[in-house]
């Protein structure tokens, strides 16, 4: 079979060709790719060709998204996989260098000697000299091992996710904390290493890593980082290893709450953000935070109203995309819940607007976000909300969430009940659909 080498680099649905160059101008050539270098599953020329217990070679990245997909047999074959080792295939690698290198004129690249990929046992041995550094104090020596992880963590996905399959997210955790009990100005540097390796490492699932980054140490380290001004991206590492311990226990909250400042500065965060995912980190932060069953959650819930959270999420409902908006919808109902929140809600003439917009526009949980931030604010039958969502067509609007079982049904169903009561005052619809308002006369 004739395969286009332009084809491969820009995917399989291409067409193009590479022109010759040898006194040949203005004339197309096609390289044909013998088909013994060709991966069975993406019919792509291989990089790194491995050979199963089938006796059949692919290229590793794709043999390896088949295997995590949870399939068990020989994709070729269809036989059951004896065992689920890749054993590298030097033979057809040097092959189809060489035929790369035959083939350079046309405009094909050598593909590099691929990098042995790390062992479990070679993460292993990492982690115990993490874990030695780190009771010894070695600041340098365990720099150099966080450098060597980095440096594998590049090379290869595989060698990312055997990294995190193997516990550096707990020891890492442990080594966060040793050191931001000491001048956190002495390890500064360490410790913002640390955070960022920590992004992709954090260790879910494992009660003791998580301990450990949720212990006061750990959190006013934190809080010290996301308090820099200069350094953005130890603010940002900062603030997504925060919202991934919080959301894997929010029963640190409770600490993250007596650190003094804290809630100016998560809203400095959003107020100016420093990129979406910043934003959306600080948003789940201060959701749990409001959200908390803790005592201080009411005077932390007090100091961002005064602050202005309320008109912070309503520009960020007015021209954020729809991950950012779902985050800030959420806090918008959590901070409903409470009577200074509701108040300060009622200031903003663009509150029940814009709730009314998001119902069925962004996601599942942006309605039920939205349909419960209204429900608060319409408790009581308060009559300017409820003649105002009315008039903005919520009405409609959750009359269809009920046809399509979206969001919470007693909610959806109270609030129909106490709209309707408004609907012989006015007559209205929904200005999407183009219709206009109009008031009629008792």
């Amino acid at each position: 079979m004739t395969f286009s080498w332009r084809q491969r680099i820009g995917g399989r649905g291409g067409a193009g060709k590479i022109k010759a160059s040898k006194g040949m101008i203005n004339q197309d050539i096609e390289l044909t790719i013998p088909i013994h270098f060709k991966c069975p599953i993406s019919l792509d020329l291989m990089k790194d060709p491995v050979t199963l217990s089938t006796g059949i070679t692919y290229d590793r990245e794709s043999i390896e998204k088949w295997i995590e997909a949870g399939h068990i047999t020989c994709p070729v074959t269809n036989q059951v996989l004896r065992n689920f080792d890749q054993i590298p295939n030097h033979s057809i690698r040097k092959m189809i260098q060489d035929w790369c290198v035959e083939n350079k004129s046309w405009g094909v690249e050598r593909i590099p000697t691929p990098r042995i990929p790390i062992t479990p046992y070679e993460v292993s041995e990492i982690r115990s000299g993490i874990e030695d550094a780190t009771q010894c104090g070695d600041a340098r020596k365990f720099q150099e091992l966080l450098g060597k992880i980095k440096n594998l963590a590049k090379e290869s996905e595989r060698n990312k996710r055997c990294i995190v399959a193997n516990g550096i997210g707990s020891a890492l955790a442990d080594s966060f904390e040793s050191f931001a009990r000491f001048l956190i100005e002495k390890h500064a540097d360490l410790l913002k290493e640390v955070l960022s390796v920590l992004t992709w490492t954090f260790p879910r699932g494992d009660q003791l890593g998580v301990s450990k980054l949720k212990s006061s140490v750990s959190l006013r380290c934190m809080a010290w980082f996301l308090k820099s001004e200069d350094d953005l991206s130890s603010r940002q590492n900062a603030i997504c290893v925060l919202r991934d311990v919080v959301s894997a226990d929010q029963g640190c909250v409770d600490g993250l709450m007596e650190i003094e400042g804290i809630e100016e500065t998560l809203f400095h965060i959003v107020k100016v953000p420093i990129c979406p995912r910043t934003t959306k980190a600080s948003l789940v932060v201060i959701h749990h935070m409001i959200s908390s069953t803790q005592i201080k959650s009411g005077k932390t819930t007090l100091k961002f109203v005064q602050m202005g959270l309320i008109n912070l999420i309503l520009e960020i409902l007015v021209d954020g995309d729809k991950s950012v908006c779902e985050k800030a919808l959420g806090v918008m109902d959590d901070v409903c819940g409470w009577k200074e929140g509701r108040e300060s809600a009622y200031e903003n003439a663009l509150t029940i607007p814009l709730l009314v917009k998001k119902i069925l526009r962004v996601s599942d949980t942006a309605t039920e976000f939205a349909i419960s931030s209204l429900w608060k604010l319409c408790l009581g039958e308060n009559e300017n909300a409820l003649v105002e969502a009315v008039q903005q067509g919520a009405f409609q609007k959750l009359l269809v969430v009920l046809q399509i079982g979206s969001g919470e049904r007693t909610k959806v169903t109270e609030l129909l009940k106490l709209m309707n009561l408004y609907r012989d005052k006015i007559d209205c619809f929904d200005s999407s659909m183009g219709f206009r308002y109009i008031k009629r006369s008792n």
